[in-house]
């Protein structure tokens, strides 16, 4: 049987698809990888429904929007460690759609604000460790006085 499924995000590097599908009535997020194998996420059964997934380049971070209670949430998965990581919006915006730069660095948010949408770019640097392609070097400034 098949599954109806929406909101398609692919990872940088291809491995990993993000779809959403209905469970039980309810949007949820399925990951699997181009080979079609599923890739749980059990941190997020009791978060949903999903809308908007997107993936850093090698998949290690998953962000999408949930609903709790009335009201939505943007969190960021970090399939590394199981950890879940919610971004709270200052002013009671609500989240509408999200993307994920590939190194998880930022995050663009359409958000609703008073009847008007806007976009935010929200820096996690602070947050998140960087997921870089494979072979990519970390670029940090040179120490003063080394060259």
């Amino acid at each position: 049987m098949s599954r109806s499924q929406e909101d398609p995000a692919l990872s940088g590097d291809g491995r990993l698809l993000a779809v959403i599908t209905q469970l039980q009535g309810r949007p949820t997020v399925r990951l699997r990888g181009v080979d079609g194998s599923d890739k749980p996420v059990p941190q997020l059964r009791r978060h949903q429904p999903h809308s908007s997934p997107s993936l850093s380049w090698n998949g290690r971070y998953l962000a999408l929007i949930t609903q709790r209670g009335q009201r939505r949430l943007a969190v960021i998965l970090d399939r590394l460690n199981g950890r879940l990581h919610p971004l709270p919006l200052p002013g009671g915006r609500d989240p509408v759609r999200l993307s994920l730069a590939p190194d998880a660095r930022r995050l663009a948010l359409q958000v609703a604000d008073q009847g008007q949408w806007r976009v935010e770019v929200l820096d996690l640097s602070d947050l998140l460790e960087p997921d870089r392609a494979a072979g990519q070097a970390l670029t940090t400034a040179p120490l003063e006085g080394t060259q």
